[in-house]
C-alpha cells in the first residue's frame, strides 16, 4: 500500500461532526492520514504547527484562519487546499495560487440547495403563497373560492442576475416548468447564452421585463447596492424580488421604501445587515418573507460537502488533480 499523504483539518471544530459524519470521515481516512482530534481554529497552536511542517492537504471549512506567508512558510510540503465549503476569498491569500499549490472548494457542490430553495420560492411568488398567507392570516376570513386574477406560473417572466454557480443551476431547474427565463451577466456573452439556453439582457431590460428576479451575482465593491432606488423603481408593479446571495447587493433601504407602497414583495435569505436588527421593518412587513440564511448547505446537507472533499482527497492520493479546481484570476469577480 502506498503512503497516505498527511492532512490537517483547518475549520471551525464544532462544524467538523456535521460535514465528515462518521462515514465520511471514515472514506477520507482512507484517502490521507487525518487526526479529527486535531483541527486547526489558529494556525500559531504549538500542536498545530507540529503537524503543519508535515502537512501535503489542508482540509478546511467554515471558520478556516487565514492562509497568510507565514502558514504557508510553516508548510513547506503543502500541496492541495480542499474546502468543504463555498467561497475561499475569507482565509485563501494569492501566495498559495503562486507557490503552486492546488485549490478545490465544495462550491458546486454547495449550489445545489441554494439553486433548489431559489426554485421552491420562484414557484410559491408566483402563486402568490406569501402575501396570500398574511392577508389570511390578518383577516383570518376565507376569500371564498374561485379565480385569483394575477397569479399563476404560466408563462411567469424570471429574470436571473448572475450566471454564477447557482445562477446556472437555477437555470437548469427552471428548464421543466413553462417559466421564461432571461439573464443578466456583464461576464456573459451571446455566444454562453445560448449555451446556457436563456436570452441575454441588460440589467435594466431584465428589471422592467420580469416577473420575478433572482439574485445570483457576488458581492463585490462593483456589485455593491446593485439594486438601488432607481433599479427598483423600473421592476414592474407587483414583482418580488428574491435574493439568495448576498445582502448587500441591495439598498435595504430603497427596498423598505418600496415594499411600504405595497408594489413589490421581496424574498430574503440574506440580508443587510446579517443578521437584521431586531427592529428593522422587513420582520414586520406582510409583503417581506426573511429567512436565516437557511439556503446553502444546512442538516443532512452538509455531509455532500465533506463527501466532495473525501472524493478531492482521493484522486490527489492517487495521483490525479482536483475536479473542482479554484483559479485565482475567477476570484476577482467571484463571491
Amino acid at each position: 500500500m502506498h503512503e497516505r499523504p498527511q492532512a490537517l483539518f483547518a475549520m471551525t471544530a464544532a462544524n467538523l461532526p456535521h460535514v465528515f459524519p462518521s462515514d465520511v470521515l471514515a472514506r477520507l481516512r482512507e484517502a490521507v492520514d487525518i487526526d479529527p482530534e486535531l483541527v486547526a481554529e489558529d494556525f500559531a497552536d504549538p500542536r498545530v504547527r507540529e503537524v503543519l511542517a508535515r502537512t501535503e492537504i489542508l482540509v478546511t471549512g467554515w471558520g478556516c484562519p487565514r492562509i497568510d506567508t507565514a502558514v504557508l512558510d510553516a508548510a513547506p510540503r503543502l500541496r492541495a487546499v480542499l474546502h468543504s465549503a463555498g467561497s475561499v476569498k475569507g482565509f485563501a491569500t494569492p501566495g498559495i495560487w503562486q507557490r503552486g499549490i492546488a485549490v478545490s472548494s465544495a462550491a458546486d457542490v454547495n449550489a445545489l440547495p441554494v439553486a433548489e430553495y431559489t426554485l421552491a420560492m420562484i414557484l410559491l411568488a408566483g402563486k402568490d403563497v406569501f402575501v396570500a398567507r398574511e392577508r389570511l392570516r390578518t383577516s383570518r376570513t376565507h376569500p371564498g373560492w374561485g379565480i385569483v386574477p394575477g397569479i399563476g406560473n404560466h408563462g411567469r417572466r424570471v429574470g436571473v442576475i448572475g450566471a454564477s454557480r447557482i445562477g446556472r443551476r437555477v437555470l437548469e431547474l427552471l428548464r421543466p416548468f413553462d417559466l421564461v427565463p432571461v439573464l443578466a451577466d456583464p461576464y456573459v456573452d451571446e455566444r454562453r447564452a445560448a449555451e446556457l439556453g436563456v436570452p441575454l439582457v441588460a440589467l435594466d431590460d431584465l428589471l422592467r421585463g420580469s416577473d420575478i428576479v433572482t439574485l445570483h451575482a457576488p458581492e463585490t465593491p462593483e456589485t455593491r447596492h446593485l439594486l438601488g432606488r432607481r433599479e427598483l423603481a423600473l421592476m414592474p408593479d407587483g414583482a418580488v424580488l428574491v435574493n439568495t446571495a448576498r445582502g448587500g447587493l441591495v439598498d435595504h433601504n430603497a427596498l423598505v421604501e418600496e415594499l411600504r407602497t405595497g408594489r413589490l414583495s421581496a424574498i430574503l435569505d440574506v440580508t443587510d445587515p446579517e443578521p437584521l436588527p431586531a427592529d428593522s421593518p422587513l420582520h414586520d412587513l406582510p409583503n417581506a418573507f426573511v429567512t436565516p440564511h437557511l439556503a446553502g448547505s444546512q442538516g443532512n446537507e452538509l455531509a455532500r460537502l465533506g463527501a466532495t472533499v473525501a472524493e478531492e482527497a482521493e484522486r490527489l492520493a492517487a495521483g490525479g488533480a482536483p475536479a473542482y479546481p479554484v483559479d485565482l484570476a475567477a476570484l476577482e469577480h467571484g463571491a
